[in-house]
């Protein structure tokens, strides 16, 4: 088994396996391979209360993360080997953070406290500290939301680092293209991917022909604009040419010139709002933070 992927056949059988052996509804069972590229475990183990999980000899920190994560309340059902046959095991994640995997097999993880329902907007205090100064939670949930994220699309995030995890999370199934300039910014979203345990997400430099050659085309784009926006909007519509974007901006001129812009970029009828979000404060008043312009809009139509 050690050479081969996971085929339907394995999958039945260990299915078969812990339903005779653990004390779960199988029907509400997530199957997630994670031998497989762009599978990430921990955002599936936080959505859902029972997992089923088919992964390779290796990942010698695999429980530490999860419990690094915040789920080490969770239980890990298994057994020793590469085959669903023999005693069954159970325990929490933080009795085995110093384990790793040292079979290619299946385990089962259960979560009762997997959240239902899909939230959007984390709290800036669960990314990683480094260079970036995030978008507040409040306005990332509006441009996850015009971004209309399902699992199968594939995005491409430019300088939008919380955004880029977010959509990594809610989008478990297709690929996160974040593009970082600055190569501080660039770490600080390494160690995003490695706090959340993001497999989906591929981190380049810059947007062009070359180092866009080799990736998934993106159906939905989401940037901040900047002075090389125009460039990186054609070279994205030469790779599909009825790409979706979406665009921040703190800039009343970049926002007044959009509709030209999307215009002589064959974008029809962009859509664009103003946000304004104001928190109230220990003295009883309001603190309004800084109103982007979202610009939203279809290639194509």
């Amino acid at each position: 088994m050690e050479n081969n992927l996971f085929t339907n056949a394995h999958i039945l059988a260990w299915l078969q396996y812990f339903s005779d052996n653990a004390d779960v509804d199988l029907e509400h069972v997530k199957i997630l391979d994670i031998t497989k590229k762009n599978k990430n475990l921990i955002p599936a183990v936080e959505s859902h209360r029972s997992v089923l999980v088919f992964t390779e000899a290796g990942h010698p920190d695999i429980f530490y993360r999860m419990f690094n994560a915040g789920l080490g309340e969770c239980t890990v059902v298994y057994n020793e080997g590469s085959d669903p046959v023999g005693p069954i095991k159970q325990n929490k994640v933080y009795d085995m953070i110093d384990r790793g995997i040292n079979a290619s097999a299946g385990m089962l993880i259960l979560n009762p406290k997997a959240r239902s329902t899909l939230k959007f907007g984390m709290s800036n205090q669960s990314f990683a500290f480094g260079s970036v100064r995030y978008v507040g939670s409040e306005i990332r949930s509006i441009i996850l939301s015009k971004m209309q994220i399902d699992p199968q699309k594939n995005l491409c995030v430019i300088s939008g680092e919380s955004i880029a995890v977010e959509a990594a999370i809610h989008g478990g199934e297709g690929t996160i293209i974040a593009v970082e300039y600055n190569s501080r910014d660039r770490k600080t979203m390494e160690d995003n991917v490695h706090q959340f345990g993001l497999n989906n997400i591929t981190i380049i430099d810059h947007v062009d022909e070359q180092t866009m050659a080799d990736l998934p085309v993106p159906d939905v784009t989401m940037l901040v604009a900047s002075a090389s926006m125009e460039q990186e909007m054609k070279c994205l519509l030469k790779l599909n040419p009825n790409m979706e974007f979406v665009i921040y901006t703190l800039d009343f001129a970049v926002a007044a010139g959009m509709p030209a812009l999307c215009k002589t970029l064959g974008i029809k009828d962009p859509d664009i709002i103003q946000v304004t979000v104001s928190k109230l404060n220990s003295k009883n008043t309001f603190d309004t933070q800084p109103a982007p312009w979202i610009i939203t809009g279809k290639a194509g139509e």
